[in-house]
């Protein structure tokens, strides 16, 4: 069973830069693949970017290329979101997630992610 604990969120100012992070504990965190969603009130539950248990392959939403980066380091069980020039629509709750099983093709959905942080709020005033 895998713990996951977000942190870094706040309010911040259009253009300014957020990291996130999220510390994992209780399971073989170097064994899953873990990812980044949003959620913005009313919305649905948003990819943001995975990482693969490796370290070596990322993927992104389509929106987020460009601004977001993922990275993780198994040695600490540790992962994080790096959001640069941030705009008032990456208002949101960022959850942390990760799996043991999943598979490419299932990266962006939400409902293949076994475990999950509690999430933390991003604010962007403009």
């Amino acid at each position: 069973q895998v713990q996951l604990v977000e942190s870094g969120g706040g309010l911040v100012q259009a253009g300014g830069s957020m990291r996130l992070s999220c510390a994992a504990s209780g399971g073989t965190f170097s064994r899953h693949t873990v990812a980044w969603f949003r959620q913005a009130p009313g919305m649905e539950r948003e990819f943001v970017a995975a990482i693969f248990r490796s370290g070596g392959s990322t993927y992104y939403g389509d929106s987020m290329k460009g601004r977001f980066t993922i990275s993780r380091d198994n040695a600490k069980n540790a992962m994080y979101l790096q959001i640069d020039s941030l705009k008032p629509e990456d208002t949101a709750v960022y959850y942390c997630a990760s799996s043991p099983t999943l598979i490419l093709s299932s990266l962006r959905m939400p409902t293949q992610y076994q475990y999950w942080g509690q999430g933390t709020q991003v604010a962007v005033s403009s």
